[in-house]
């Protein structure tokens, strides 16, 4: 993993707390990137709990994957990708892990993406993976539908990178 403010053409953020669950697994996917993209020049790697660290972090990147747990109310484990860029319509705080009830981060991914693009500080291509969790208890492990999943989100965000983000 790379540190900030290097230039890159891929950067993959791992975004959640490895103690809370569900929530570890975008760190968790991020790791398992990490191990296949060993070598892989014009890619990083970092892992956030905070969402608000994602308007450095992703700076002097042209694709910016960021995987995190979403609470839809849709089956536990399923793997949604969605593209948040300049040219995508806004993400709604519901299922990416706003603040409060909504998720574990004191402000949410949703809100981190959408201040980005007011400052005009969004990445050239912004694509999410989320996974739908269950369990959000702190000190939990993984439920088995999302470690399940994890081998799902981890191809997905491998496709992106190594195609440019046109996968």
């Amino acid at each position: 993993m790379t540190g900030v403010g290097e230039t890159t053409t891929a950067l993959v953020v791992g975004l959640g707390n490895r103690d809370r669950g569900d929530d570890a697994v975008g760190p968790l996917v991020a790791g398992r990137v990490a191990e296949q993209l060993a070598g892989h020049e014009a890619a990083r790697v970092v892992e956030h709990e905070d969402p608000a660290a994602l308007l450095e972090s992703w700076e002097g990147a042209d694709l910016t994957v960021v995987v995190d747990a979403v609470r839809t109310g849709g089956e536990p484990g399923a793997v949604v990708v969605l593209e948040a860029g300049a040219g995508a319509e806004p993400l709604t705080e519901q299922p990416w892990t706003g603040p409060g009830r909504g998720g574990t981060h004191a402000f949410g991914l949703a809100a981190a993406v959408e201040l980005a693009r007011v400052l005009d500080r969004l990445p050239p291509r912004l694509v999410v993976v989320g996974v739908e969790g269950a369990c959000w208890e702190t000190g939990a492990g993984l439920s088995a539908p999302v470690a399940a999943a994890c081998p799902r989100a981890v191809a997905a965000v491998l496709q992106m990178v190594r195609s440019g983000g046109d996968g």
